[in-house]
């Protein structure tokens, strides 16, 4: 089984507003970067969005999700669970935001051993997720531009 790291972020300018994602899959030596965005986006679903690193993995892979955001590594490794029990409604019995995305996230995580770690982001101590935020904010940016053009 291919033990791989997937770095992930996501940015949203104005929150809501225009947002891109990033995510840096490490296979060994190998490094795959994938970007995107969107034009009317919330930084929650940017974030979840960077997850499209799963989609791009072949076959069963052990993979350790690294993330900034605790909106995603708390919802995957405490929350989801019981969403799904209660019917996609919250502690606060209001409907869970970005199910959609959510649902699509614990499907490609069926095919996956995930592991997800939490990192302190912009702090400096961690280059990858670094990385990850300036090329998700850059496609936020590219976003932004696309609409005022």
């Amino acid at each position: 089984m291919n033990e791989v790291q997937l770095i992930v972020d996501g940015s949203a300018i104005g929150n809501p507003g225009p947002g891109g994602w990033c995510c840096i899959l490490r296979c060994g030596d190998a490094e795959r970067v994938l970007t995107g965005g969107e034009a009317a986006t919330t930084n929650n679903r940017m974030e979840l969005t960077a997850i499209q690193g799963l989609r791009a993995l072949r076959g069963g892979c052990k993979v350790q999700v690294v993330t900034d955001s605790q909106y995603l590594s708390k919802g995957m490794s405490e929350y989801i669970s019981r969403w799904k029990v209660e019917g996609w409604r919250g502690a606060n019995g209001k409907p869970v935001l970005n199910r959609d995305l959510w649902e699509e996230l614990l499907a490609l995580t069926t095919e996956h051993q995930v592991q997800w770690t939490w990192v302190r982001g912009h702090t400096g101590n961690n280059r990858d997720q670094e990385r990850a935020d300036r090329l998700a904010r850059a496609a936020g940016r590219q976003q932004a531009e696309a609409v005022h053009a």
